[in-house]
């Protein structure tokens, strides 16, 4: 069964790797803002961040498994993801000052990671999904100086990712607790993307291809 990743992300193509799934990828060339805009617009009303994290996994996914639908027989998986810290919801900051304001706010505090999956199984043609939202919530260690916070956001690492945070790599130390799967956290749930998977009556080991 050919997997394919409908994402351009790092830490979802190693998180796939790490289970034993060699995926192709695609990048699913969705103008996000352009989707939300419209979205709301329709809606009359912001939407939630659940709401917000399914409605772009489902987006990309669609977006990649239209294009292959003709010549791929397999699945197709979509995520995205947004942090959400005092009922303010917090995407990637982009510039290091919008990192080093955020992360001075976060310490000591417990937010919630929202992660959107739209799994698209492609066969004969035909297209089938499974969507879902996972949720983990995270905690940071109240006691990182604004030196730390300096030297973290000085790597580069917190700038493109949602939150501006990683819980895989050198910002794992800032923080104390993780509750829910913890790979919702670094990009999207790998127990989800099996439920759903199997929803679509793929059965998970099938998607094994990667060699140890």
């Amino acid at each position: 069964m050919d997997v394919c990743l409908a994402s351009t992300s790092p830490a979802r193509l190693m998180l796939m790797r790490q289970v034993g799934i060699e995926p192709r990828l695609a990048s699913p060339g969705v103008d996000e803002d352009a989707v939300v805009a419209k979205t709301e617009a329709d809606l009359g009303r912001q939407l939630s961040p659940a709401e917000h994290v399914s409605l772009l996994a489902r987006e990309k996914a669609k977006a990649v498994a239209v294009s292959l639908a003709d010549d791929f027989e397999g699945i197709v998986i979509g995520g995205d993801s947004m942090f959400e810290l005092d009922g303010v919801i917090y995407g990637k900051p982009h510039t290091a000052e919008n990192a080093i304001a955020r992360w001075r706010d976060m310490r000591g505090k417990t937010g919630t990671l929202h992660s959107g999956h739209c799994v698209i199984r492609i066969q004969d043609g035909s297209l089938t999904r499974a969507v879902e939202v996972a949720e983990a919530s995270v905690s940071f260690a109240a006691d990182v100086t604004d030196a730390e916070i300096a030297a973290y956001v000085a790597t580069g690492e917190p700038l493109h990712v949602a939150g501006a945070f990683t819980v895989d790599s050198l910002g794992a130390p800032f923080i104390e607790r993780v509750e829910g799967d913890p790979s919702t956290v670094v990009g999207m749930s790998l127990s989800t993307i099996r439920r759903l998977t199997r929803q679509l009556g793929v059965e998970w080991t099938s998607l094994w291809n990667r060699v140890s």
